[in-house]
């Protein structure tokens, strides 16, 4: 028998929907002012492209609820759609943690400040599919959209940045880190709704540009 014993807990498993970003150095300090005109013509864009969302959503929820599995085509236009939002999201709204321009494209964009990927799941669960996307996902629902909870945190921590950078060029690196763990709880939720994984999101901030990886 061993009396050795574990003095310190792992990190967890990373969840099946990543985020990573970095904030690059040497931030514009006004050009946060106008991202928001910058960024117009992805907003024109993305305005069609949450519409294809909306209807590829419920051909997947059929699709999941027949065969268990969501169509990898689809799949994979969810998840471009939520990546590419993300990306504009950091670039003019939800973080401005990068000056460089976002690239109109569903796809990965490895050297691209802000990331965002799902795991492909071989199966998902034909009866979770009827109650994930509203019953068990209310109480993050409830955090993150009716009370304008986080989504209004991550407003006026993002517009606090934008002042720093304003007056002193700096970006308060305790901000970031706390913004992009935010935006990273608000994405989990979003792949779980879009019935991407059938993994709860755990009700856990994990702040900073990397994920959390468990330790064997």
């Amino acid at each position: 028998m061993t009396t050795e014993t574990l003095s310190t807990t792992a990190p967890p498993a990373p969840y099946p929907a990543q985020l990573s970003a970095r904030l690059d150095p040497g931030l514009s300090r006004w050009l946060w002012l106008v991202k928001w005109l910058l960024a117009l013509p992805h907003l024109v864009v993305l305005a069609f492209l949450w519409v294809g969302f909306v209807l590829v959503g419920v051909v997947a929820f059929f699709a999941i609820l027949i065969t268990g599995r969501y169509p990898r085509p689809l799949f994979d236009f969810t998840v471009g759609v939520l990546r590419w939002d993300w990306r504009v999201s950091y670039y003019a709204f939800a973080t401005l943690g990068t000056d460089r321009y976002p690239p109109f494209t569903l796809a990965d964009v490895p050297d691209y400040p802000a990331r965002w990927d799902v795991t492909y799941p071989e199966n998902l669960s034909r009866g979770l599919v009827l109650v994930k996307w509203w019953l068990l996902a209310l109480p993050h629902l409830l955090l993150l959209g009716i009370t304008g909870g986080i989504r209004t945190l991550i407003a006026l921590l993002t517009f606090f940045a934008g002042v720093s950078l304003l007056f002193t060029g700096h970006y308060p690196g305790g901000i970031w880190d706390l913004v992009v763990g935010l935006n990273r709880w608000a994405l989990r939720v979003s792949a779980y709704v879009a019935l991407l994984t059938d993994e709860y999101p755990p009700f856990r901030l994990d702040q900073g540009g990397s994920e959390p990886t468990a330790q064997l």
